[in-house]
């Protein structure tokens, strides 16, 4: 019998991958708890069971009346006790073996956040999606999910673990699809220098489902950091765009120089220079009039991840735009508006202080400096209009 329990022992251990020391533990404790509901218990006993032939004994000592232990412990067992004990130990020992089994599987997750896993998924609806992860099963609530991915059942998928819960009911894995963090494992996966620490992602900016810019730097004047990301004829880097579903992925030289590094942010867009403003935190970005639209992007997309990627305020500015800020700099605007005269039917401007109003002919030669010292003060928001009739013509 008890080299029955000793083998039925070992192969439980073996399917839960638990150890034997666990179990003889969870079975001691269970087998004490049920002494004690027998009538007559020790209130000071405890249980030991001998690993090599599982003889079990119930000891005790006595108590005084203040608690304390008085007298060398004897052997308490009952004559009946395995038959009474065996229903109460049985449910006793498969609760200890379920917290043992949650146990192990929250330990084989903690600390693992920021790592990567690879999941089937299960089950989804509005609210979440369930994966896979062969033990457990993993979260991928709605708001870590990519707008435009549509998961199918039964289809694999790459998660990065952003929270690791323990509840009564074994480990709660959270993941996401649109952490930045998800690419950086993503590259190390695909790049062996990464992986090695030859290349590092110094930063990355991110917008799921859209694009993503990351920067890296190479800590071997040998290897192209830009190149090894890339891959032979844009392997490695297709390997991580068709994982993420398509996204858009811009990779990006680091570099220490400021300038230098906002300017290679704003690729592909060519820029011509870049004037670091350090008390506002602004980087100020000249940029060819053809090369406007590209610099900021569709929606300012692109400048938008730039200025993540950097840390800096990025303002994009043509070289038109400049020059008319240069040429109008001086000039300090009072707040008003371009009306149409009711009686001559031009455009005049109207002072917000209630001064008489200026036709356009009037404004412009003020503007170019034949009234230059009554034109101290004109409207921040206001544009200049030099020929207002002939426009209308």
């Amino acid at each position: 019998m008890n080299n029955e329990m000793l083998e039925a022992l070992q192969a439980l251990a073996r399917e839960k991958g638990i150890s034997v020391d666990a179990l003889f533990a969870a079975l001691a404790d269970a087998l004490e708890s049920a002494y004690k509901r027998m009538p007559d218990a020790y209130e000071y006993s405890w249980v030991t069971i001998d690993p090599e032939s599982m003889d079990i004994r119930v000891m005790a000592q006595e108590l005084d009346e203040e608690g304390e232990i008085v007298g060398d412990e004897f052997d308490v067992t009952p004559d009946n006790f395995g038959r009474i004990a065996a229903q109460t130990a049985r449910q006793v020992m498969t609760q200890r073996i379920r917290e043992a089994e949650r146990e192990l599987k929250y330990e084989e997750y903690a600390g693992r956040e920021g790592d990567i896993v690879t999941g089937m998924i299960q089950q989804t609806d509005a609210r979440y999606t369930l994966l896979d992860l062969g033990r457990v099963e993993a979260l991928l609530p709605q708001s870590e999910q990519v707008m435009f991915e549509r998961p199918e059942p039964n289809a694999r998928l790459k998660a990065y673990i952003v929270e690791v819960r323990k509840t009564a009911k074994g480990p709660q894995i959270v993941v996401s699809r649109t952490h930045p963090g998800l690419v950086r494992r993503l590259f190390e996966l695909e790049v062996p220098e990464i992986a090695d620490g030859i290349v590092e992602i110094r930063a990355c900016a991110r917008e799921p489902g859209h694009r993503t810019k990351i920067a890296v730097y190479s800590n071997d004047s040998n290897v192209d950091p830009v190149g090894a990301c890339v891959g032979a004829r844009g392997a490695r880097v297709r390997q991580v765009v068709t994982e993420l579903r398509g996204e858009k992925i811009d990779i990006v030289p680091f570099s220490d120089d400021l300038p230098d590094f906002v300017m290679k942010a704003l690729s592909p867009a060519k820029v011509k220079e870049v004037r670091i403003i350090e008390e506002t935190g602004t980087a100020e970005v000249i940029v060819p009039d053809f090369q406007l639209s590209l610099a900021i992007g569709k929606e300012g997309q692109n400048a938008r991840l730039a200025a993540r990627l950097t840390g800096w305020r990025v303002d994009i500015k043509s070289e038109t735009q400049l020059a008319q800020e240069e040429a109008y700099g001086d000039v300090e605007w009072a707040e008003g508006e371009w009306v149409v005269d009711p009686e001559s039917g031009e455009q005049v401007w109207k002072p917000a202080d209630g001064g008489d109003a200026m036709s356009a002919d009037d404004w412009s030669d003020a503007a170019d400096g034949d009234e230059g010292d009554e034109l101290k003060e004109v409207g921040a928001d206001s544009e200049p209009v030099t020929d207002a009739t002939s426009e209308e013509e």
